[in-house]
């Protein structure tokens, strides 16, 4: 099988940059034929406002260029992960023309919501789910900029109108079924849904989950949707809270007046998963719908219980009592009473670890990532052949 991914990478390197590298060299080591087709947000800064605006509605460049590897790479099935915004949905017509399948798969909302998280002002909003997110241009919901959300509302729009996401992707793969139903009940054909969970190798350490350990840890992107604030204020209520935080961005300044959070920085994967090793439990009190943190996928390798939002698909994802803890999303005291029974707990939480470990080999391993990931390009192959066919 020969597979062309197509992405476009991001200004700050994130979990979905990482699953495109990690599913590339994944397929490669089973002896698929890859190629990626990549855009960097980089370039961006040397674009005219005016041509971003036009290549995010429709990159006629992409387009052309896509064609082009098609005839000279010949894949039997094209994987995209983001299109937006320079490589753009002219990929998707790219592929119809020389007769190849599309698989899609769905990392955020960016097809429905301007904002691509369903947040404003701090909370989840649902406001154009299913609709055309003409409230998103009224309100700046990218960037904070009506004219660029105009671009990326207006994109939504035409595509919308030109039945691009309903015709012209084979096979859609969400994360999970939380954020599947979602996607579906904003419009996307239920037919072409499947589901594949993020992945990742990381082999049991001896003794890591019977060892001694310690305080709670945060991993992320220091952003307003992690939900930080509402982990500042738990460590205020909870005082003899032990937290580390790793990672950078704008929340840094709020969380370094907090004497029981110790910031960092960024670190090496390597040097991220000893913490998660020596760490009692990880704390993910997001706000917006996740749709699935790679971060969790490490941490349950690492024998790592989670305390999480008792929102989105994290309900779905963390078994409470189980792989970790839930409490209410936003509730400060919640969090603070959960993070209090953790430390109380030793015992509990590190039956919690292990069966988080038990759940990643169940589910989250490269082996079986792999399997799915298959049967989904085969399934996408068929489908597109029998349409063929039909018409």
């Amino acid at each position: 099988m020969r597979v062309l991914i197509a992405h476009n990478y991001y200004q700050q390197a994130g979990g979905e940059d990482a699953v495109v590298t990690e599913e590339a060299s994944l397929l490669e080591s089973h002896d698929i034929t890859v190629e990626i087709y990549a855009k960097h947000n980089d370039s961006i800064k040397f674009m005219p406002r005016t041509q971003l605006a036009l290549d995010t509605l429709w990159s006629r460049k992409s387009a052309d260029e896509v064609s082009a590897v098609i005839k000279r790479f010949k894949p039997d099935v094209i994987h995209t992960h983001n299109t937006f915004p320079l490589i753009s949905p002219s990929l998707y017509y790219a592929a119809a023309r020389q007769n190849i399948p599309v698989v899609q798969t769905l990392h955020n909302f960016r097809l429905f919501c301007a904002q691509a998280m369903f947040m404003r002002n701090g909370k989840v909003c649902e406001d154009c789910l299913g609709k055309l997110a003409w409230r998103g241009v009224i309100r700046g919901c990218y960037r904070g900029s009506k004219l660029e959300s105009a671009a990326v509302v207006s994109m939504q729009g035409l595509h919308r109108v030109l039945g691009t996401y309903q015709h012209k992707v084979t096979r859609y793969i969400a994360l999970n079924q939380f954020c599947s139903d979602k996607f579906i009940e904003a419009g996307l054909p239920k037919a072409r849904m499947t589901i594949k969970p993020n992945f990742i190798d990381l082999p049991l350490v001896p003794h890591e989950t019977g060892q001694l350990r310690l305080g709670g840890l945060f991993v992320g992107r220091l952003s307003i949707e992690k939900g930080l604030a509402t982990l500042a204020e738990a460590a205020s209520i909870y005082t003899q809270a032990k937290l580390d935080v790793i990672g950078v961005g704008p929340e840094e300044r709020m969380l370094k007046t907090h004497t029981n959070i110790l910031l960092q920085g960024w670190k090496a994967p390597v040097d991220i998963y000893a913490s998660m090793r020596s760490a009692a439990y990880l704390v993910m009190p997001s706000i917006w719908y996740e749709n699935f943190p790679r971060t969790l996928v490490e941490a349950f390798a690492c024998g790592l219980p989670v305390i999480a939002s008792r929102l989105g698909a994290m309900v779905e994802l963390i078994d409470d009592g189980f792989t970790g803890l839930l409490f209410e999303p936003g509730n400060a005291k919640d969090l603070a009473n959960k993070l209090q029974w953790a430390d109380s707990h030793p015992e509990e939480m590190l039956k919690m670890g292990r069966e988080a470990r038990w759940e990643y080999e169940t589910k989250y391993t490269s082996s079986i990532n792999f399997k799915q990931l298959m049967d989904i390009y085969q399934d996408a192959i068929h489908a597109h052949q029998e349409t063929l066919n039909q018409n």
